[in-house]
């Protein structure tokens, strides 16, 4: 590997090559992924050498040339060769950056593949169209969706033709279960885990029992019979197991309609008013109401009660005048005049409050102040952060119905103003965790999900809340893997996602032509679920299902037939060979889908 200065092009000339432009984390897993699973030459492209991930990358193996320059300009393109490269990926800079390099990489070399990272989706397909070869992905909103089905206890789902793929495990996994993904798993050393272990054709042990057994009987090698061995219980697989299973639909949260009124309510109460005006409130509420009462009994009418002590709080009630001056006598009676009286002084109090409140909605609509969470706010999750992955977790949760509360130290955060307009609670500032987490209603949470951009915050946010409230979930973006493990090893009821793990390999595939569904955790693994076409001259022709399983990393849980929409799940004929415009949905970990694509780029 060789490392060059500003403006200066690669030692040696370089084709056929990947561009990788970026110091991130997301960058740093990328080349992770082309160089050890598609073993392809990588160049990159860094703004600084010495700051973020750029001396790591430097180090990897594989890695052709790292060119330094501020900013991705023609200049920059020519230096790491786009003209003769096959893919460039863009996943560092703004929306607007990464459209102009991908813009000009293309007028350099129309045939590139080029993969950008957008956090406007919307934007992004539209400038997919604008692009040859070209698709938009998003690092945050791929890895949401794990996130938040970590925070809520359930399992992350992938979209497959109306049906929804999870992972289910051990005790959870039921006999229709698409295929097993994963054994040997300890929650206590996660090394040992399998993940689509390689495995033998369906004929290899009918094979062996050919290769054993003569006419007569079993042998042994040199024509000396033996006696079959007796019948064993087959022997248990060690440690856990994951399986791909099917939900009947998306898992939802169910909130009852009552609980979201009453929670609105208080919120709203809390956000308008003080404590002592609360207090003022419910006074007279409870006033109103013992006279409401009182006016009722003396009557016996229900519809004049109600017209008599709305005109009395107005302050527009008609007096009970007496019938009898000298006796002080009237219709209703002392207790009618009394009632009255406190529903008109209550309706005084109440008048002032609602013109406040007024002036307060206006007011803070045009400061623009998020509100904080309030007294009623119960069994909601709390977001640690509204960068890119945290606006897109709180969204998430938010979506399906479930109460959020977002923390924040930076007021100008862009996910401030996006969870505002959905009425999420934020609680702004940069204190101690300790009384941040307290406003936040730390007590009454289901689930803690620190996702700012540091493992140390993340890390420190997550011990904080499991010491406030030790029954609360915790869920901790992490990029070191050393952390994750002392993390599963030290907190129970807890779970670790990183973003750049659960991207890039989507990045890396979406680079080499394969569309990637989705991805699905297990534990710090990925399993991914691609859907690849074969067309005309593609590697894939004439290979079976043996061929693509055989060698592990992969499983083909559909088929689709040429001029077929449908898919076939589990299809049955392991023999049958792909024909062009077939349509296979795998399951497959970052090198089984890397050999695929492989397979795809080299024959295609």
């Amino acid at each position: 590997m060789t490392s060059e200065g500003w403006g200066t092009p690669p030692v040696e000339p370089i084709s056929q090559h990947y561009i990788v432009c970026g110091g991130n984390a997301l960058a740093h897993r990328l080349i992770l992924e082309l160089v050890e699973h598609y073993e392809v030459p990588v160049v990159v492209l860094v703004a600084d050498r010495t700051r973020d991930h750029a001396p790591q990358i430097e180090q990897l193996a594989g890695v052709a040339a790292v060119v330094e320059y501020p900013n991705i300009t023609e200049e920059a393109l020519r230096a790491v060769s786009v003209g003769t490269a096959r893919g460039l990926a863009l996943v560092e800079g703004s929306d607007q950056e990464n459209i102009h390099a991908a813009l000009s990489a293309q007028d350099h070399n129309p045939d590139i593949r080029i993969v950008f990272r957008m956090f406007n989706q919307r934007l992004g397909e539209n400038i997919e169209r604008l692009l040859r070869n070209g698709a938009a992905l998003s690092g945050s909103a791929t890895a949401a969706p794990a996130f938040a089905a970590a925070a809520l206890g359930q399992p992350n789902s992938v979209e497959i033709g109306g049906r929804y793929l999870h992972i289910a495990f051990d005790e959870a996994i039921t006999p229709d279960r698409i295929c097993v993904v994963a054994d040997h798993i300890d929650r206590q050393d996660l090394s040992k885990l399998r993940l689509l272990a390689p495995q033998a054709g369906d004929s290899a042990e009918f094979v062996k029992l050919a290769s054993e057994f003569g006419d007569d009987g079993p042998v042994r090698p040199g024509g000396v019979r033996r006696e079959p061995p007796p019948a064993a219980e087959p022997a248990p697989v060690p440690g856990g197991t994951a399986a791909l299973q099917v939900l009947p639909i998306e898992p939802r949260v169910a909130t009852s309609w009552v609980r979201r009124l009453y929670w609105r309510l208080l919120d709203t109460m809390r956000f308008f008013t003080s404590a002592r005006l609360r207090l003022v409130l419910l006074t007279a509420l409870a006033a109103v109401l013992m006279s409401f009462a009182v006016l009722w009994y003396l009557s016996r009418d229900f519809g004049w009660t109600v017209y008599i002590s709305l005109l009395d709080l107005a302050g527009a009630a008609q007096p009970d005048q007496p019938t009898d001056i000298t006796a002080g006598t009237g219709t209703g009676g002392g207790w009618q005049r009394v009632a009255q009286v406190v529903i008109t002084i209550c309706g005084i109090t109440f008048a002032p409050v609602a013109t406040a409140i007024a002036v307060e909605v206006l007011g803070s609509g045009r400061r623009g102040l998020p509100r904080n969470p309030s007294t009623g706010t119960r069994d909601h999750v709390i977001v640690l952060g509204l960068g890119n992955v945290g606006t897109r977790v709180a969204t998430q949760l938010h979506d399906l119905g479930v109460p959020v509360v977002c923390m924040e130290r930076d007021p100008q955060a862009r996910g401030i103003a996006a969870v505002r307009a959905l009425g999420i609670p934020v609680v702004l500032g940069d204190g101690p965790f300790e009384e941040r987490l307290r406003r936040a209603r730390l007590r009454h949470s289901r689930a803690v999900v620190a996702v700012s951009g540091d493992d140390a915050t993340n890390l420190e946010a997550a011990l904080e809340a499991r010491h406030g409230n030790p029954d609360v979930r915790v869920v901790v973006r992490l990029f070191d893997d050393n952390f994750a493990r002392h993390f599963y090893r030290t907190l129970d009821n807890a779970a670790s996602r990183s973003v750049s793990y659960l991207a890039a390999p989507a990045f890396a595939a979406a680079l080499m032509g394969s569309e990637v569904r989705g991805t699905l955790s297990v534990f710090r693994h990925v399993l991914l679920i691609a859907e690849l076409t074969v067309e005309d001259g593609s590697g894939l022709i004439g290979l079976n299902r043996h061929d693509l399983e055989d060698p592990g990393g992969v499983r083909v849980i559909a088929v689709g037939f040429a001029r077929n929409e449908q898919l076939h799940w589990n299809f049955p004929d392991r023999t049958r060979r792909l024909a062009p415009g077939d349509r296979i949905v795998v399951a497959a970990s970052r090198s089984g889908l890397a050999r695929l694509n492989t397979v795809l780029v080299e024959e295609g």
